[in-house]
């Protein structure tokens, strides 16, 4: 078994070497809005290894669209490659990293466990594993394919070094907007507003206990903006609501859409500061305490809360994802968390 270099979400990935033949389908991208099902053969799980048997897994609406439509700019070939990702962009290739599966060989200790993995979709996989995080007893499993998701939001609001009474706004109520809310209104005294353009959200943000407003009716004047709409609107439309001397934190990946930003006006005037955010990287901050395992364990702790069902929008079975994906990641559609159901 070969490490490969840290990926674009920081953890490393491993090159597996088949020795016998346990069957397996998966999900490719075979070009820009086109997939298919592909059946690979598995080596038996090593010492240090685990089999584990698909439950779940979810479509990563932001960046795993952009894959689907063959928008990874060709510089970030190699940081955008997902743990245990297989083929090259922008086609073919099997990417995502949302699954939930259970673990039907391997060490005694995980043997039989639901776990969370960074793996693409796929009915069964073998891993190192160290690569698996089991889920806790009190999250249902097919709730933590948000895992991925609450780790992003985590790192999102470890880069605004949010504080006690802060006015937040969040910009975007996809599940990382959505999510970087929830966790926002938790901190004590935290005023938090969730922006969109689709008021069919509304319902969801009153379940995570924040309020949706449109762009226009965001009351601004912020201590604290993130942005997570995967638009440069939203990116622009977070200088605008910003307070003066406020962070602004860009969750968002465009991919290769460039986004134009209102530099000339008050940006400077009001000393606004504009930080990127990107989960591969842990934050200064916290690099000296933290390991990328450590906050995904956080993440999954932090599934137990019910009303986090309400990001779970609709289901698709495995055999069908061919046909979902393009329906799923289409423009417009009202996604947030798309499950992919497996046997």
């Amino acid at each position: 078994m070969a490490r490969r270099r840290a990926l674009h979400d920081g953890r490393p990935s491993w090159t597996l070497c088949a020795v016998s033949t346990i069957d397996a389908r998966a999900f490719w991208v075979t070009g820009p809005g086109r997939g298919e099902l592909r059946t690979e053969a598995l080596g038996e799980p090593a010492e240090d290894q685990v089999l584990v048997e698909a439950r779940w897994s979810a479509i990563s609406r932001g960046t795993e669209s952009l894959v689907f439509h063959g928008r990874v700019p060709p510089s970030e070939h190699e940081r955008m490659r997902a743990p245990f990702q297989m083929g090259d962009f922008p086609a073919p290739v099997k990417y995502g990293y949302c699954s939930v599966g259970e673990v039907v060989q391997g060490p005694d200790e995980l043997r039989g466990r639901s776990v969370f993995c960074l793996h693409p979709h796929q009915t069964r996989y073998v891993v190192p594993a160290d690569a698996v995080v089991p889920i806790p007893s009190e999250v249902p499993p097919g709730r933590a394919v948000l895992a991925a998701n609450m780790e992003t939001a985590i790192n999102g609001l470890w880069d605004a070094r949010l504080r006690i009474g802060d006015r937040v706004c969040v910009i975007g109520a996809g599940v990382v907007g959505c999510l970087v809310a929830y966790l926002a209104h938790r901190v004590v005294g935290c005023d938090v507003e969730l922006v969109d353009v689709d008021p069919r959200k509304a319902p969801v943000a009153q379940r995570l206990g924040v309020p949706l407003r449109d762009p226009e009716h965001a009351r601004g004047e912020a201590d604290c903006v993130l942005e997570a709409s995967g638009s440069p609107a939203g990116l622009q439309r977070a200088l605008a609501l910003a307070g003066r001397e406020a962070t602004i934190v860009v969750l968002s990946w465009l991919g290769d859409r460039p986004a134009t930003l209102p530099l000339g006006e008050a940006f400077h005037a009001q000393r606004l500061h504009l930080v990127s955010s990107q989960v591969g990287t842990l934050p200064a901050s916290q690099r000296a305490r933290w390991t990328h395992r450590r906050r995904l364990e956080l993440a999954l702790r932090l599934l137990a809360d019910e009303a986090l069902d309400g990001l779970l929008t609709g289901e698709s079975p495995f055999e069908e994802l061919p046909q979902a994906m393009p329906e799923v990641v289409a423009p417009g559609r009202f996604v947030l968390c798309h499950r992919v159901v497996y046997g």
